[in-house]
């Protein structure tokens, strides 16, 4: 079976564009191109990659469609597009020509209007995308759980996807503001989650493999290994140890379910949910 990392970013650093990567992230204030990381999959024995968004333009887009078509071990974008624009039906048009687009992701955990998303010209954007077959990666923060489990419902058919976990305060080890939502937002089936972000969370210097398996354990109950997949969220966890410690990290949680189980996890429920072959 395919194994895949679902979630990771490439750019070609600009420091104003990229302001987001500040000071305290100067590891990661460079380049990162799919060479970079190919070193990383083989490490890993991972066959290929979803890589998404790092900017919100459609330059980024046209960027990871290009770095796709020269390196096969990425399977599918996830790009951006304006999903509040009168035009976002000719939008999701023009890219359904390129197979390696799956979805689209915006960045809400930024949004001053936390509810954003239930704004009506957004789920009006949302409401089109499954006629051109994407997916829909949410990426928020815990405080947007349940506008998101909302938003969901609304949809039953549209593929949604959860980055990083939404975020949980694991360098404080606080859960109490971050369980419930997830909770709701697992009911709904058409949702799947993400393991990914989670070591930038925590402590980026002292983070030990025990202070994610209570978020852990919630992720699993909620979802069930039938709906989570792997993401390394790469370059980004290189700021809290790498890829290699992230992914271990993963593994020695991992060690107590079956090798088909491992199997789904570590690709099966990518492939499934992006589509890819």
């Amino acid at each position: 079976m395919l194994k895949l990392d679902s979630h990771q970013h490439f750019w070609r650093f600009d420091p104003v564009r990229d302001a987001w990567i500040d000071d305290d992230m100067h590891l990661i204030q460079r380049d990162f191109l799919p060479e970079d990381l190919k070193l990383e999959l083989d490490k890993q024995s991972i066959n290929g990659c979803i890589a998404v968004q790092s900017d919100q333009s459609e330059a980024d887009n046209a960027f990871l469609i290009e770095l796709a078509s020269m390196h096969p071990f990425i399977k599918g974008v996830v790009g951006w597009v304006d999903l509040q624009a009168e035009n976002i039906e000719e939008t999701l048009q023009f890219y359904s020509q390129y197979k390696i687009m799956r979805g689209y992701r915006h960045v809400l955990q930024g949004e001053t209007n936390r509810a954003l998303m239930l704004e009506p010209a957004f789920k009006r954007g949302i409401g089109l995308l499954k006629r051109f077959g994407f997916t829909y990666d949410l990426l928020i923060f815990r405080d947007q759980l349940f506008y998101a489990s909302e938003l969901c419902a609304a949809f039953p058919e549209q593929s949604f996807v959860l980055d990083h976990i939404a975020k949980p305060d694991i360098r404080n080890q606080t859960i109490h503001d971050w369980l419930p939502g997830i909770k709701e937002l697992a009911k709904n089936p058409n949702v799947y989650c993400k393991v990914s972000g989670m070591v930038t969370e925590a402590n980026w210097q002292s983070w030990k493999n025990e202070d994610f398996y209570p978020y852990l354990d919630v992720i699993f109950e909620s979802f069930g290994i039938e709906r989570l997949m792997f993401g390394s969220d790469w370059p980004v966890c290189n700021v809290a140890g790498g890829y290699t410690a992230a992914a271990d990290m993963v593994k020695s949680y991992l060690s107590q379910f079956s090798e088909d189980q491992r199997a789904l996890f570590w690709g099966g429920n990518a492939s499934r949910f992006y589509g890819i072959d």
